[in-house]
């Protein structure tokens, strides 16, 4: 469970993972060796499990994206999900409960390309695609509470 004030530190972090200690430090009210100390402890509990970078795919010119469904063929769950795992343009995949097995969200430059990718799974699963048209929820936490 998260206090008011390790709450807060995530929250800050979110926004801005590059805050300095001392500006995270302030904002919460505390010294930089107390919020030090309480950072360390969300990441030895694993609240935090690292900082990253937030980077734009379509800076990198991948315009598109697509949600697709996945049904291996039986006897193909394995196969199919290296696969899944060898292909880049994947940027998160779910394994799911129901008739399909997988959920990918892929991120593509172009129509073509994603028929060259659902071709190389297509003799081992079956697949349904949409094309993202936008994303009303960004990816984004839990309730802290």
């Amino acid at each position: 469970m998260l206090d008011d004030i390790d709450r807060r530190m995530v929250e800050i972090l979110v926004e801005d993972a590059r805050v300095s200690l001392k500006e995270l430090a302030q904002r919460v009210g505390l010294s930089s060796p107390s919020a030090s100390e309480r950072l360390k402890r969300l990441e030895e509990r694993g609240v935090i499990r690292g900082f990253t970078v937030d980077v734009d795919p379509v800076a990198l010119g991948y315009t598109l994206q697509a949600i697709v469904r996945i049904r291996p063929l039986p006897g193909k769950l394995h196969v199919v999900q290296d696969l899944i795992q060898q292909i880049p343009q994947f940027s998160e995949c779910d394994k799911v409960t129901g008739d399909d097995c997988f959920v990918g969200r892929l991120h593509i430059r172009s129509i073509d390309e994603l028929d060259t990718i659902l071709d190389r799974i297509a003799d081992k699963a079956e697949t349904s695609s949409s094309i993202v048209k936008a994303q009303p929820v960004k990816r984004r936490l839990p309730p802290l509470a």
